[in-house]
């Protein structure tokens, strides 16, 4: 997995975080110490572009959460907690009320965006096919 990041400005600060290669258990962790090392650093609003990532895999799911948690200011469960990782997916999704406000997903593979619709993270986060459109929906 190769995380690639980038600061833009739409209406407000916006940080790019594009991920290419398959996410899966061998990086999940790296996707997760990435998305805290840029909160530490000040970013409230993430765009994760999927556009270059063509396999996503439960514990992908597990960083996905983590990293909404972190921008809504929440603890993330260990995400090496295996089962409690899951059903705390699981509360997320049934107590979905509408689009994560902070973190955004753009362009995801069809594979990618078939595994978020089997488990219900469509309905969590806003997946969105323009660049400029995403930016700007923050």
């Amino acid at each position: 997995m190769n995380i690639i990041v980038e600061q833009v400005q739409g209406k407000v600060p916006v940080t790019i975080m594009r991920l290419q290669g398959e996410l899966d258990a061998s990086c999940y962790m790296d996707v997760i110490e990435k998305a805290k090392e840029l909160y530490r650093a000040g970013t409230r609003n993430l765009l994760l572009d999927l556009s270059e990532m063509p396999f996503m895999s439960s514990s992908g799911l597990v960083s996905l959460h983590n990293i909404a948690m972190l921008l809504r200011g929440e603890e993330p469960p260990d995400p090496e907690a295996g089962w409690s990782a899951m059903h705390s997916m699981a509360d997320t999704v049934e107590g979905a009320s509408g689009y994560e406000a902070h973190c955004k997903l753009l362009n995801p593979h069809p594979r990618v965006e078939k595994t978020l619709a089997i488990t219900g993270f469509n309905n969590i986060f806003e997946i969105l096919t323009d660049r400029a459109k995403a930016i700007a929906a923050f």
